[in-house]
């Protein structure tokens, strides 16, 4: 069993539950995967929560350590996560236009490990009383197994991360 084939094989596992794919494209090169939300505040209050309560609402099962999140939401700042000694880049912060869109690069998780790359795309939007919020991945690299089943799983994952943020921003109103 290749490293691709026994890390797609425990996300396979670890997500194991119904998902709802939103793989825009996929191909030899990469994928891109979006997920969109509503949620009835304001952008400015999305875009606080995203990022300055990032440590409130990512899910620490989609953590190295169970560490503590922050988003320096500045061109050449850090999508990091600290534990003790320990500490991780999970992505580095390319644009910033505050309560309209933040763009990270890297490789989220084992993508990291993967050698793969790709560009984050937070986009927000006000409609009225709510805000939709974008979620969009555009990853590259070379997968030897190519990208049909790998592509679904990132898409599911950047899926629980919004809703994460979505639950966030609700519990957060009513509180």
């Amino acid at each position: 069993m290749t490293k691709t084939t026994a890390v797609l094989a425990l996300l396979s596992l670890i997500l194991s539950f119904n998902t709802s794919a939103k793989v825009e494209s996929s191909g030899n090169g990469g994928f891109i995967v979006l997920n969109t939300v509503s949620v009835n505040a304001a952008a400015d209050t999305v875009w606080q929560a995203l990022v300055n309560d990032v440590d409130r609402w990512w899910p620490k099962d989609h953590s190295w350590w169970t560490g503590t999140f922050s988003i320096d939401a500045r061109a050449g700042g850090c999508f990091c996560e600290r534990a003790g000694e320990r500490s991780a880049e999970h992505m580095r912060i390319s644009f910033v236009d505050p309560a309209k869109q933040l763009v990270m690069t890297g490789g989220l998780g084992p993508l990291q490990a993967m050698g793969m790359t790709g560009a984050l795309n937070w986009q927000l939007e006000q409609t009225g009383a709510d805000t939709r919020i974008s979620l969009r991945y555009h990853v590259q690299g070379y997968s030897e197994s190519g990208y049909k089943d790998l592509a679904p799983v990132v898409d599911h994952v950047q899926g629980l991360q919004l809703k994460a943020l979505a639950d966030f921003l609700t519990t957060a109103k009513t509180d």
